[in-house]
């Protein structure tokens, strides 16, 4: 029987493999194509895995806890508050893609506010443009910007 580590290794493996086999660099013409909403929707998604795969690399073993930690990471209070570690570091293309997330409608549910929502709906389309773009190695560093000094 493998370890939960293990087993957390094993799909971040696989999940490797197939980002190496579906990104392709030349996508970035259609990523300026591409709503804020769309960018955000894949990044909701990418930030939540790398929570995740973050979580479980670094000692949170118990379902309850990793959910938990989990929920504190992707809220949008957290992520709002990601984004003053990372707004410094954001490069001209990165800040125009955030303030299209952020600038963009959403409906703004009650757990936050709305300068929260919105500043996390710009971290999360940041992300999805990253992804989406292949540029792994700094969705990564800001990643680990922001889970800096968390354990």
């Amino acid at each position: 029987m493998q370890s939960r580590r293990a087993t957390c290794l094993l799909r971040v493996k696989r999940g490797i493999k197939f980002l190496n086999n579906y990104l392709n660099p030349k996508i970035s013409d259609k990523l300026r194509e591409l709503s804020a909403h769309s960018l955000a929707h894949v990044g909701d998604a990418v930030f939540e895995l790398m929570v995740r795969t973050w979580l479980c690399m670094n000692g949170s073993s118990t379902t309850k806890g990793l959910h938990n930690k989990t929920v504190q990471f992707v809220s949008a209070k957290a992520q709002a508050s990601a984004l003053e570690r990372l707004f410094p570091l954001l490069t001209d293309e990165e800040l125009t893609i955030f303030k299209r997330g952020r600038n963009s409608q959403v409906s703004v549910p009650k757990s936050a506010t709305h300068e929260e929502y919105h500043k996390a709906t710009g971290v999360e389309a940041l992300f999805g443009y990253l992804y989406l773009g292949g540029q792994i190695e700094r969705l990564n560093y800001l990643f680990d910007l922001v889970v800096e000094d968390k354990f």
